[in-house]
């Protein structure tokens, strides 16, 4: 019975020891890490993106207004032409016989025209002399009124006829280059309702613009002149830049969505841009150049009181100014961070301007170069654990400074 008790005592006895030493030994291998970051001169962008694709300025389909066989064809894909240039011609048989059809219809009519106006001169001194009666009179009159119609309407028939004929030469409306020719040469074209496509012709390559689709949520920022950056499949690591030259007020229903097309240009002095290629457009709505940026991480940043108390012990030449109690950070802009200067750490009012999430930009408070804290970890050497007065929400960027 007593060596049991004796042993109770003693596993009791080694227990509260192996307790006080583990404690020693955390207690001894604890360290605070200080993170800072530093204000450095950046800038701050605020970037609306849509899709979008390629076009020629201007492109011009070119077709038939006659029906008829296509005879020859001039011109290929890709081919540059000039305005006037004869791209096709069609078979001009029918058009020429329709012509001299109405041709001779039209002699036939000055014929008629001739002789009703004779017999108009006899009748008329006759009236005149009151040698006939007044309804052959009248008679004369009609038929000579209705051969002068006869003429004008062979003569419409005519011009109308040769202007179909004209039509058989197709030619170029403007300076460009061929981008699609939908014919070849014997195809039947059937100008009925609707004109038939022969060719299609955009007229400068070196200058093209991005016809984008943007969100409805996103067309209020938008503006004429805005700049835009642009990539495409084919050369995914180029940037191209536009300015936004025309928004649409139509708006494009797709699926319950409504997006507006807002056209950018997009020179292509290299031609490396095609028509159709699909472009990633970022319009840039915001854009500060050459500013003092601080992390947003430091404005999230709230040190434990405690752990700023182990650094300064563990870091005697530290001088540690802690805020006085009730300093809250006044207004929208006007926000507190903690920053390192030499030896002296505390807290600072600043103010603060535009952000894109992850900087700040500062207009009061800071200085380029000055070092913001951004974290304080707490670590114990035994484990290798590590934990961290900081912002759960922001990420971890190359570059901070640990001490």
């Amino acid at each position: 019975m007593k060596k049991k008790i004796i042993y109770s005592i003693l596993a009791v006895a080694i227990i509260a020891a192996g307790i006080i030493s583990f404690w020693s030994f955390s207690k001894a291998g604890q360290t605070v890490e200080l993170e800072t970051a530093a204000v450095i001169r950046g800038e701050i962008s605020d970037v609306i993106t849509a899709t979008g694709t390629l076009e020629a300025v201007e492109t011009v389909e070119v077709g038939t207004q006659v029906s008829g066989v296509i005879r020859k064809i001039y011109v290929d894909y890709n081919s540059q032409v000039k305005k006037g240039q004869l791209l096709a011609r069609l078979d001009e048989t029918p058009l020429v016989a329709q012509l001299e059809q109405s041709k001779a219809t039209v002699d036939q009519a000055e014929a008629e025209v001739q002789y009703q106006k004779a017999t108009y001169d006899r009748y008329q001194v006759l009236i005149e002399k009151k040698l006939i009666a007044q309804s052959d009179y009248d008679l004369v009159v009609y038929n000579y009124n209705k051969a002068v119609a006869s003429l004008n309407n062979a003569r419409s028939v005519y011009d109308k006829n040769k202007i179909n004929l004209s039509y058989a030469t197709i030619c170029s409306p403007i300076d460009g280059i061929i981008l699609d020719r939908a014919v070849d040469e014997g195809q039947t074209v059937a100008a009925s309702f609707n004109t038939p496509t022969l060719f299609t012709i955009a007229n400068d390559l070196t200058q093209m613009q991005v016809e984008a689709n943007v969100d409805e949520a996103d067309i209020g920022n938008v503006r004429i002149g805005q700049r835009v950056e642009f990539t495409v499949d084919a050369y995914p690591t180029l940037k191209f830049d536009g300015e936004v030259i025309q928004i649409r007020l139509q708006p494009v229903e797709s699926s319950n969505v409504i997006t507006y097309t807002v056209v950018i240009n997009a020179p292509n002095p290299d031609k490396k841009l095609m028509p159709g290629m699909t472009a990633n457009a970022s319009f840039y709505v915001k854009e500060l150049k050459g500013i003092p940026l601080m992390p947003a991480k430091a404005l999230n940043f709230n040190p434990d009181q405690k752990l700023l108390m182990a650094y300064q012990e563990a870091h005697p030449e530290v001088n540690l100014q802690l805020p006085e109690t009730g300093m809250t950070d006044s207004g929208e802009q006007g926000k507190t961070v903690w920053v390192k200067k030499g030896n002296v750490i505390r807290s600072q009012q600043v103010t603060l301007g535009e952000t894109d999430e992850a900087f700040y930009e500062v207009i009061s408070g800071l200085d380029e170069g000055d070092e913001v804290l951004v974290s304080l970890i707490q670590s114990t050497a035994a484990a290798g654990e590590k934990s961290a007065a900081r912002s759960p929400f922001m990420p971890q960027r190359p570059g901070n400074n640990r001490k």
